[in-house]
């Protein structure tokens, strides 16, 4: 009875207060942060306990071990609630709602983009402090234009549906952290890295190159509903996507690249 009680009192918190629609940015924010600094300090536990090759790491492979265990936690949180609301839910349907497909928008929806912005605002802050230790130029580009997109549609609830289609591109995030991992292993000449590197290939068709151009084909579709956002909404709908995907289609090249290489090896 006990129990219950307490698993109702906490329902009813989560619905007066975590889920109370003013205050959903910022604690969701908040969740984010706190979750990546979770993440890393397990990470970093647990290594030690079950990967012997962690201990001979130097200090900057570890924190990178552990920066590569957030990203892979955040991208498969995302990329699971991003598909689920593009392709399942009905909150985006041009069928079952009636009203502007750029003005939709949900409690849950709007928690689950802040827990992403809380994640750019840590893993942003780590790449500047241990700049270019964990990535250059074009991650902190990346990061920024990621982090004001996805800030701008949780605050005004516009364009989400946009940003969920961007945000499915993370998918390629753990097999490109797992590659990093096999290579830091010593695991370059194993049937796993070769497999990893056909994986992301294939990932990354999908979700950077095919899904970017559905993006651009859905907003021609419907932009008659993108210009009544606001133009900042507009810019970030129509031309921070583009951006994203010349960064895209340059990573892509390079990956091709590797893959070239990787099987050449084998040969």
């Amino acid at each position: 009875m006990e129990i219950k009680t307490y698993q109702y009192q906490a329902g009813e918190l989560l619905k007066e207060y975590l889920l109370a629609d003013p205050i959903i940015p910022y604690t969701s924010i908040i969740v984010g942060i706190f979750a990546c600094k979770m993440v890393y300090d397990l990470t970093q536990l647990s290594s030690v306990v079950y990967f012997k090759s962690y201990t001979n790491l130097s200090q900057m492979q570890r924190i990178e071990w552990n920066n590569r265990a957030i990203s892979t936690v955040h991208a498969l949180f995302i990329t699971i609630v991003s598909l689920y609301l593009v392709f399942c839910s009905d909150l985006f349907s041009d069928e079952h709602f009636v009203g502007l497909i750029t003005l939709r928008s949900s409690s849950m929806t709007t928690f689950a983009l802040g827990v992403s912005v809380g994640y750019f605002i840590a893993d942003l802050g780590m790449i500047i402090w241990f700049y270019p230790a964990l990535g250059g130029m074009e991650f902190v580009i990346h990061h920024l234009l990621s982090m004001v997109s996805v800030a701008y549609a949780m605050l005004t609830g516009e364009g989400q549906l946009y940003t969920f289609m961007v945000l499915i591109s993370e998918t390629t995030t753990p097999g490109i952290n797992l590659r990093w991992y096999l290579d830091t292993a010593g695991m370059k000449r194993s049937k796993a890295y070769l497999i990893n590197g056909v994986v992301i290939f294939l990932a990354w068709l999908v979700s950077r190159i095919l899904l970017f151009i559905y993006l651009f084909y859905h907003v021609h579709l419907h932009f008659h509903q993108v210009k009544q956002m606001r133009s900042l909404g507009v810019f970030l709908t129509t031309v921070v996507p583009v951006l994203l995907s010349v960064m895209n289609l340059i990573w892509f090249g390079k990956i091709i690249r590797g893959l070239k290489k990787t099987l050449a090896k084998r040969h």
